[in-house]
């Protein structure tokens, strides 16, 4: 799977003001479920639950937010590059600016299992992150976790 299969321009957002986890979260929530037409306060409540069995922090200034929806049958992703780094609780306790959220149908999750593994990955290539980090535009953010 592509990531330009589950991510979407309009959900995905440069230099977004957010100021804490919980917001961070709400942003998320609000942008995926314009792109879905699912309620915005599920998929908090979804991802807010996930982050209760621990933090999606993974490190390095990066958060994969993640949950599984019910009401749905097309995954949704969700990116966004924050202006000031925010607390998340991640593993190595530094502050994170990209978050990259993935929202998959309960009955899909296997499936989605390679997305997630596929974004860690990129995620995980310090050029692709310093690119991200740079990015000055919705647009820009979009092509360089969609492209290759």
């Amino acid at each position: 799977m592509q990531l330009n299969e589950v991510l979407s321009l309009d959900c995905t957002k440069s230099a977004v003001q957010c100021t804490s986890k919980k917001r961070a979260l709400e942003i998320i929530s609000e942008l995926a479920a314009i792109h879905s037409g699912l309620d915005s306060t599920q998929l908090f409540e979804c991802m807010l639950n996930r982050e209760k069995v621990g933090t999606t922090g993974i490190g390095n200034g990066i958060a994969i937010p993640h949950g599984r929806i019910l009401d749905s049958d097309k995954a949704i992703a969700v990116l966004l590059q924050c202006e000031q780094p925010i607390d998340f609780s991640s593993i190595d306790n530094r502050p994170v600016d990209i978050l990259f959220a993935l929202l998959v149908p309960d009955s899909q999750c296997k499936t989605h299992l390679k997305t997630l593994a596929l974004m860690a990955e990129k995620l995980n290539d310090k050029a692709t992150l310093k690119q991200l980090r740079n990015a000055t535009s919705d647009q820009d953010l979009y092509d360089i976790m969609t492209q290759g």
